[in-house]
């Protein structure tokens, strides 16, 4: 597997983020005294154009958690090249037990993605996308693993310059 792309991005204040929750999780400490509960919520972050971000909250209040997922997310933010609303070619990523595998599909195919992997392709503004979750189906790895395809995917111009040929022979073989 080739390594990621280091396509970080700074969170300006220019740029409209949006947040979704995609997981919340209560978590119980027994002590002498009794219960204590806390939460952690696992947020995504994107400006649906090719920006995404993922984080981790934890907190005693389900939307302090949140608050502080999203603060996380936005410290993570990567760029993602979305051509005519799908992704330039196929990638598989890994993540601890969970697999991914994303895949272009034609226009007005739409999202075909479960769950958590739904949420990180629709935060990046892909609109049609072929995707399947193998392995492990907990939803920080499945994140994570998303994250990771998304951030080794390239652009044509990109393997263009790399292979030394021109555009048209890359998208013609």
């Amino acid at each position: 597997m080739s390594k990621v792309n280091v396509n970080k991005v700074k969170a300006g204040g220019d740029m409209e983020l949006k947040e979704k929750v995609v997981a919340i999780n209560r978590v119980v400490k027994t002590t002498k005294g009794g219960r204590t509960f806390s939460f952690s919520a696992l947020v995504v972050v994107g400006n649906e154009n090719g920006v995404v971000g993922t984080g981790l909250g934890k907190a005693k209040e389900v939307q302090e958690a949140i608050t502080k997922g999203i603060e996380d997310a936005k410290k993570n933010l990567v760029k993602v090249p979305v051509m005519h609303g799908t992704i330039p070619h196929e990638q598989w990523a890994k993540d601890g037990a969970a697999k991914v595998l994303i895949k272009p599909a034609a226009h007005g195919a739409g999202v075909i993605a479960g769950g958590s992997m739904r949420s990180v392709l629709e935060s990046a503004g892909v609109t049609d996308v072929l995707a399947k979750s193998l392995g492990s189906a907990n939803p920080h790895n499945v994140v994570k693993a998303t994250i990771k395809a998304l951030s080794l995917l390239r652009e044509p111009v990109q393997v263009a310059k790399q292979r030394t040929v021109k555009l048209s022979k890359v998208f013609n073989g």
